[in-house]
């Protein structure tokens, strides 16, 4: 489960922003001011740190600045100023990304998932039981046997194993397809799992693709664990 840094004064705000990313599965911290959220940040460790420009004592822009003395963490500026001197000033002083208040919480949803992709180190070839999955290449492989899969079979394996001890809902999956300029919709992802999973086949009688009853998918953990 990423971990993410929400700086903002605004607590009505912050606290509604904070439930609308737990609903997505990430665990929010909130922090009020520049004080505590430096504190924060030297203290713990998160993934992602989001940051209001204007704060009661002190600034975003400051703090991103200290930030990355000592860390490359993905940060996005969320803020209400929409002057473009300060977008430049804050990419400048190293944030990753910018936005505007008010803001659609769909998009904010697509720039953090984005921002998180880019942050983490993609291996070239996974193993998982008896797949050989080759990211790059875009080719899976049971044993020596290549598979063949549609371009959107493979984004939904990509997502899977690239968060193999995460369960995925179902719109996260969807916006995953969407951001490489696929489009599934919501009444034949299910099919679409299904596909894949008789492609896949099993692990030692196990299929790879576990359904997570009213949440969605993950890479069944009895398999991972046993290719350990």
């Amino acid at each position: 489960m990423s971990r993410i840094l929400l700086v903002e004064d605004d607590l009505a705000l912050a606290k509604s922003l904070k439930e609308a990313l737990e609903i997505k599965e990430y665990q929010v911290h909130i922090a009020d001011c520049y004080e505590i959220a430096l504190r924060e940040y030297l203290q713990n460790k998160y993934d992602l740190l989001i940051l209001d420009i204007q704060l009661p004592d002190g600034d975003g822009i400051t703090l991103c600045q200290q930030v990355r003395l000592s860390s490359h963490v993905p940060i996005l500026f969320l803020t209400a100023n929409d002057n473009e001197d300060m977008l430049v000033e804050g990419l400048n002083s190293g944030g990753d990304d910018y936005m505007t208040k008010p803001f659609r919480i769909k998009e904010l949803y697509a720039r953090i998932l984005a921002l998180l992709r880019r942050s983490q180190p993609l291996q070239d070839q996974l193993r998982i039981g008896d797949l050989s999955i080759y990211l790059k290449r875009r080719e899976v492989f049971v044993q020596q046997e290549k598979l063949s899969l549609s371009v959107i079979d493979f984004e939904i394996l990509k997502m899977l194993v690239t968060h193999q001890n995460q369960v995925l809902t179902r719109q996260q999956l969807l916006e995953a397809i969407e951001k490489d300029e696929y489009y599934v919709e919501d009444n034949t992802l299910s099919v679409h799992v299904k596909r894949l999973r008789d492609k896949l086949g099993t692990y030692q009688g196990i299929s790879y693709i576990e359904t997570v009853r009213g949440i969605g998918y993950r890479i069944n953990q009895e398999v991972l664990y046993g290719n350990k």
